[in-house]
């Protein structure tokens, strides 16, 4: 018997999650969640560029009757999410909760009530944070005996990555230097979830980290750019470097580090590692592994392709750890606690 599965969400990444969910084999969608009028009434098919499947995308969506809710909209919400838990759905999320047992304690706790009150549980995955950050280190340190030190890295350019209500409004590209900085709005939530990644590859590892520290720089254009459509002034900000840092007794063992442009040059005194996500451990024996999602390695398609490649990825990990999640037991669900989730034909 299929499980049955809701999409909450049908931005980029919600799109390509129903894509998945209907070419999954055991798995069925039964409900879609939109927030704008402009797509309710349309079949969940037509959503996701394909033929009518007799499912109708609603804004208002009961969970009480499903198995799971692919949760992804573009601003999560506690509350919205804590409501599914409670009514018994099991919640996978792209948005946040990827670790949360290191949210803030109103939060986490109002999320904990909400898996007791459903049985149910919550699991917070993706590309970075999520298998690129969490799961391939993870996986990697399975080959050694000691570890001292664990970095993931993200280089970026945004310039081609078509959303430019999350380039500019949330991520503050081409706002003013001194505006920004890690506690301005929509960054702070930001920082947050990278916090998150931290505190779970240092508590999965036992790394002992007691504190997690975050620094910023960014830097402006040095001319006007347009980007997809909006124009990035010269002297507004144009680059972000993110350093997180997970300390024991003052030292860093974890850190996540996002070099992230959009059409500008990196400055000389930023890393350079290559463009995608770099993986590096320190210990016995020593390791480092690129990655990079595209659309083909072998075949010439559109660079749109190529961009939308991670939207898929990071749906797909989502659908992939569906059943895992609904097998578990309730509660906080982590990366570092489910098996690997596979690739089904």
């Amino acid at each position: 018997m299929a499980y049955r599965v809701v999409q909450w969400g049908t931005g980029a990444v919600g799109v390509e999650a129903i894509r998945g969910i209907l070419g999954h084999p055991d798995l069925e969608l039964v409900g879609v969640k939109v927030y704008s009028e402009g797509k309710a009434g349309t079949d969940a098919g037509v959503l996701a560029g394909a033929e009518p499947i007799g499912v109708t995308a609603a804004i208002e969506v009961d969970t009480a009757e499903v198995d799971a809710v692919v949760y992804a909209p573009r601003h999560p919400s506690v509350d919205e999410a804590a409501t599914i838990l409670a009514s018994g759905a099991n919640l996978i999320t792209t948005a946040f909760a990827f670790h949360p047992a290191r949210m803030e304690r109103r939060d986490r706790e109002r999320l904990q009530q909400a898996c007791i009150d459903g049985n149910s549980s919550l699991h917070g995955t993706g590309l970075n944070p999520g298998n690129l950050g969490v799961v391939v280190p993870l996986a990697l340190t399975g080959m050694s005996r000691t570890i001292e030190h664990v970095k993931v890295q993200e280089r970026a350019d945004w310039s081609v990555y078509d959303s430019v209500e999350i380039t500019f409004d949330q991520m503050h590209f081409g706002s003013p230097l001194a505006d920004v900085d890690a506690q301005s709005d929509g960054l702070r939530f930001t920082s947050q979830l990278f916090q998150e990644q931290v505190w779970l590859l240092g508590d999965a590892l036992g790394l002992g980290v007691d504190e997690v520290t975050t620094d910023l720089e960014v830097i402006g254009a040095s001319v006007d750019r347009d980007v997809c459509g909006r124009t990035l002034r010269a002297g507004t900000v144009a680059g972000q470097h993110w350093r997180w840092s997970g300390l024991s007794n003052g030292e860093p063992v974890v850190e996540v580090e996002t070099l992230w442009t959009v059409g500008e040059p990196q400055p000389k005194h930023w890393p350079t590692p290559q463009h995608g996500w770099t993986v590096t451990i320190e210990g016995a024996p020593s390791m480092q592994a690129h990655l990079m999602t595209l659309a083909s390695f072998r075949r010439d398609v559109p660079l749109a392709e190529h961009v939308r490649s991670a939207s898929v990825a990071t749906a797909m990990q989502a659908v992939n750890a569906t059943i895992a999640v609904c097998n578990a037991a309730a509660g906080f669900v982590t990366m570092a606690d489910l098996p690997l989730s596979l690739y089904r034909r």
